[in-house]
């Protein structure tokens, strides 16, 4: 763990892009486990007027010590490393009284590695390619409360609200599905599975309103596209 002399004498936390009302330099650590990448961190953002760097650290639990003794603006945090990865650090911060905002900026862009940032707290979410400016233009979003993804982030996001949800159907309507399938009629169908033509009928509605269509051809069809339905391949 490391700090600067500011950051030692002064536990403020006070930035300008920060809390309302502050007119100082926005206070952030850096948190990464590897040496040269956070030393790359703090060399590209020390020149920054606007940005003052007052401690670092290498792994979760060192992030979470520094944000309770010095309580910066913006912590600046990596997502995989020793003792306590990124995520449980940003769940610890967000959860902490310290008003400190968390971006991670990380080389990992997979929907698993986003959502649990996201959920654990975290304000932004950037990758390790980003410029200078972007990175700088980030934390002063982060500081003033802003959402920040990375654009590659946010279109991953985009797709997956995109994608339809995913619809799980019963043992027993995937039975009546099959036999539409096999072009029974209800009658047919209630005989079939021992069931009777009013339960039948009842599967099928609620077939029609998981998978949102209106009659049992889209329904079959719509099953196979998701791959809900199998059909077995007749010779």
């Amino acid at each position: 763990m490391k700090t600067t002399p500011d950051g030692a004498a002064d536990g403020t936390g006070s930035g300008a892009g920060g809390p309302a009302g502050s007119d100082g330099p926005i206070r952030i650590i850096v948190v990464d486990d590897h040496t040269v990448m956070r030393a790359g961190v703090v060399a590209l953002l020390a020149p920054e007027p606007s940005i003052a760097i007052v401690g670092e650290a290498d792994n979760g639990r060192e992030a979470v010590a520094l944000v309770d003794s010095l309580r910066p603006d913006v912590a600046l945090v990596d997502l995989r490393m020793p003792v306590m990865d990124g995520v449980a650090a940003t769940a610890e911060i967000a959860a902490g009284p310290a008003p400190t905002r968390v971006l991670i900026l990380t080389t990992y862009d997979t929907d698993v590695e986003i959502e649990r940032a996201v959920e654990a707290g975290a304000v932004g979410y950037l990758l390790k390619d980003t410029t200078r400016e972007q990175l700088v233009a980030a934390v002063r979003a982060a500081a003033r409360g802003e959402t920040v993804l990375a654009p590659r982030v946010a279109e991953r996001l985009v797709a997956k609200m995109r994608r339809p949800a995913p619809v799980a159907l019963t043992t027993r309507e995937l039975d009546v599905l099959s036999a539409v399938a096999d072009g029974l009629s209800n009658a047919d169908i209630g005989r079939r599975l021992v069931i009777a033509e009013a339960t039948v009928k009842t599967h099928l509605l609620r077939v029609f309103a998981k998978l949102d269509v209106s009659d049992r051809t889209h329904a079959v069809v719509t099953a196979m596209e998701r791959g809900l339905l199998v059909r077995p391949e007749r010779d």
